[in-house]
């Protein structure tokens, strides 16, 4: 299945393949954001497409990457078991948190759970992320 814009929960979502090319460096990121400006508002990556590296924040390479997704109002969604990753970083663990409090940047397990998240669209804002009340 190549990359493809899917309607989910009323959002166009680019879903990236798990078979696709990898996302190693900055110009792959920006490719996946050139293909979701084709209509999409959200990028939905599998965890295994991404770097290692990514996973290890001391590279930077997680920051650099989330940073060219909000610098261009593209959402980011790594979709996958990423337990591992969590497991040997705490400092993983609380940028995992922090991010699916926002709504720029989300880590879920699945497309079912993306969907979920992006079902309840009362109580949130344009960017999707809660408003407060």
């Amino acid at each position: 299945m190549p990359d493809v814009i899917q309607e989910r929960a009323g959002v166009p979502v680019l879903v990236c393949d798990p078979d696709g090319p990898p996302v190693t460096t900055e110009q792959d990121a920006l490719d996946l954001i050139g293909a979701a400006f084709l209509g999409a508002q959200l990028v939905a990556v599998p965890a295994s497409r991404l770097d290692p590296s990514f996973f290890a924040l001391g590279t930077r390479f997680a920051g650099e990457i989330m940073q060219k997704f909000v610098n261009y109002r593209i959402r980011l969604v790594v979709v996958g078991d990423i337990a591992a990753h969590l497991a040997a970083s705490s400092a993983l663990r609380a940028l995992v948190h922090e991010s699916n409090r926002s709504g720029h940047v989300w880590f879920v397990p699945d497309l079912d759970a993306l969907d979920a998240r992006l079902a309840p669209a009362a109580g949130r804002g344009p960017d999707g992320a809660p408003t407060r009340g």
